[in-house]
């Protein structure tokens, strides 16, 4: 119906529009042709005027002119320069007495001055539109100047054409205005209840069981929507009984992932991030990312994204992932895992290097027919696999170390107890020697194994005020008969008045006495080594007290000085020519731990070695209270 009404109501609008533009051209024609006509008609009569200059006449002539004809809009003559000196309505005599105004004509660019014809224009103002005559004024083959004429529309045209489009539009407008009100009255008692209804429909099926259609309706159309209203109702009270117990266990399950210590990521079919608890924003750092709704392959670092991408896929397309993985080198079918679950360890280089476990397992519905996501559980195992490198390392090192002696005592008893009668009592004694020298070199490597173990433990030492001077003099009187043997100068300088400094008192000594032994050991005759202890100021302007070993000995090549301080690696290890456990300095290095500092170095291969260390002062009167304790676990000072 609105599209027949538009239709006919635009057919007869344009035939309406038609004939009103054909009696507007056609009046437009007759203002042209009545205009060229009375603009030769007035420059007949005053061209002579103008030659023999009679303005004056020209003015009276015009004015009569201008009056006589109710269609003249206005008068102008201008000069061959296009200035004008008469022109009605406006004429420049009337401003003489007063101020001078010159004014030009600007013509337009089609005119001819030789023209036999006026050139005739029209334009539009808000008055309606004028017709411009222009007709060159030319007397004897001489070319005087230009009259200009407007010429009004005819009144009674323009009045008639205005009230056809007028009665046109009002019939256009009316003939809608019935349309839109029937549509209007049509919506209101049909479509739009249809509409309520469709909307209701939707948003019950979206979940919102609060909704509801409020018609005051009657008929087949207010029983419809009495029963919506009613399945609605009956709705919401279903999901108010089940939703309570639906957001008591969403709350358990976000709290369990998002407190686990694992990292927890959940994706769907597509590989979109469903869920992502902290622990894997932090293993992976996504700390500042919104990942919700991104392919977890576009965020996982690149070695992963390589390893993963293939499964991935595979899992989320439903394929059974167990008889290829069993046959992986990093999936173990022993343990207990499910068809769907699949395990990959993957290394991290950045910002740290980190070891990662990642257990990709398939989420089923509730027939486990159908794949409806990916559970990824991210576990950071670095710490388990350096406790495993550590520990086949430190038992490797240790049954080497402790084999070693064990042979040489047992292949000395042996010798002895098979063929003791037939060695001499030199022999005797000097296997016995021999066995006694490995013994007390394996209770040295066994004390400095439970040494090492002790010092790497989670136990704080409590600290007091020691004075350096006494442990320094200590182990130089015990390593003085050792130095005289070999024939090495053992030297000290320690400052005088030297401040106390916070300290274990035991635990520096065998310090000390790791560091002596060592700087000993690797000299030669006739070097020296110096022990020093000094005070100095930090960058902070703090007092401490530095202590120094030094010695002319082998010194240590700069490849081997980083890992120096390593359990078990020992520097003779390449010559073969001198004993030791390759544990001091590993001990030496936890005990300055422990006293919150650090053990530095400098060498030079064939120049020698300084071992040095800073400890702090003991200024306040709270340090020079001995308190020599362990927290955690009791060790004595012994």
């Amino acid at each position: 119906m609105a599209a027949a009404t538009l239709v006919v109501s635009l057919i007869m609008s344009g035939l309406t529009f038609w004939a009103v533009n054909s009696i507007q051209q056609d009046a437009r024609m007759n203002d042209t042709r009545f205009g060229r006509d009375l603009g030769l008609l007035l420059a007949a009569n005053v061209t002579p005027l103008v030659a023999d200059h009679n303005l004056t006449e020209v003015a009276r002539f015009s004015s009569r002119f201008y009056s006589s004809t109710s269609s003249v809009r206005y008068l102008i003559y201008a000069n061959q320069e296009g200035e004008i000196f008469f022109g009605i309505p406006y004429s420049e005599a009337a401003v003489q007495n007063s101020l001078t105004i010159q004014r030009r004509i600007e013509l337009p660019e089609s005119y001819a001055k030789n023209a036999d014809v006026p050139m005739v224009r029209q334009h539009k103002t808000p008055d309606g539109v004028v017709t411009d005559v222009f007709v060159p004024l030319n007397y004897e083959n001489q070319y005087l100047g230009v009259l200009a004429l407007g010429i009004n529309a005819n009144p009674t045209v323009v009045a008639y054409s205005n009230l056809t489009r007028d009665v046109t539009i009002a019939v256009f407008v009316s003939i809608w205005t019935m349309v839109i009100l029937g549509v209007v009255l049509n919506a209101l008692t049909i479509t739009n209840p249809i509409k309520e209804l469709l909307v209701g429909v939707k948003n019950i099926a979206a979940g919102n069981f609060k909704q509801r259609i409020d018609l005051p309706l009657g008929g087949e159309l207010g029983e419809l929507i009495f029963n919506f209203n009613e399945m609605a109702e009956r709705l919401e009270r279903y999901e108010e009984q089940n939703i309570e117990e639906l957001t008591s266990e969403k709350a358990k399950l976000e709290t369990l992932v998002s407190t686990i210590a694992d990292g927890a990521v959940l994706l769907d079919t597509n590989l979109h991030a469903i869920l992502v608890n902290p622990t894997a924003k932090h293993i992976f750092n996504w700390k500042d990312k919104d990942l919700i709704g991104k392919n977890i392959l576009h965020e996982l670092p690149a070695n992963v994204t390589v390893k993963l991408t293939r499964p991935l896929y595979q899992i989320a397309a439903g394929e059974n992932r167990y008889k290829e993985d069993h046959l992986a080198a990093d999936f173990d079918p022993h343990q207990g895992r499910d068809p769907e679950a699949s395990e990959y360890r993957v290394t991290l280089t950045e910002p740290t290097k980190r070891t990662l476990r990642i257990l990709l397992t398939q989420v089923l519905d509730q027939y486990r027919e159908n794949v409806k996501g990916i559970a990824m559980t991210v576990q950071d195992i670095t710490r388990e696999v350096e406790l495993n490198e550590a520990k086949g390392q430190f038992i490797s090192n240790v049954s080497h170390e402790l084999r070693t002696p064990l042979f040489n005592i047992k292949s000395f008893i042996e010798t002895l107890y098979e063929y003791g009668e037939d060695l001499s009592a030199e022999e005797r004694l000097e296997f016995l020697h021999t066995a006694n020298h490995e013994t007390d070199r394996l209770t040295r490597l066994v004390n400095d194994v439970l040494d090492l173990s002790r010092l790497e433990s989670s136990n704080t030492y409590s600290l007091e005020a020691v004075e350096m001077a006494r442990p320094i003099e200590q182990t130089l009187r015990t390593y003085q008969l050792n130095a005289k043997d070999k024939g090495i100068e053992l030297k000290k300088e320690i400052e005088p008045e030297l401040p106390l400094v916070m300290g274990h008192y035991d635990l520096l000594l065998q310090v000390l006495a790791n560091l002596i032994g060592n700087a000993l050991k690797f000299t030669q005759t006739g070097g020296q080594v110096m022990a020093r202890a000094y005070k100095l100021q930090d960058t902070n302007n703090s007092e401490k007290v530095r202590i120094e070993v030094s010695d002319t000995g082998s010194g240590i090549a700069p490849k081997e000085q980083k890992a120096i301080f390593d359990r078990f690696y020992r520097v003779e290890n390449r010559v073969h020519t001198l004993e030791g456990t390759g544990l001091g300095l590993s001990i030496v290095k936890n005990i300055i731990e422990k006293h919150h500092t650090q053990i530095h170095l400098i060498s030079e291969v064939g120049v020698g070695t300084t071992f040095w260390f800073d400890l702090r002062v003991a200024a306040a009167e709270n340090d020079l209270q001995p308190a020599i304790s362990v927290q955690g676990e009791s060790v004595s000072d012994d």
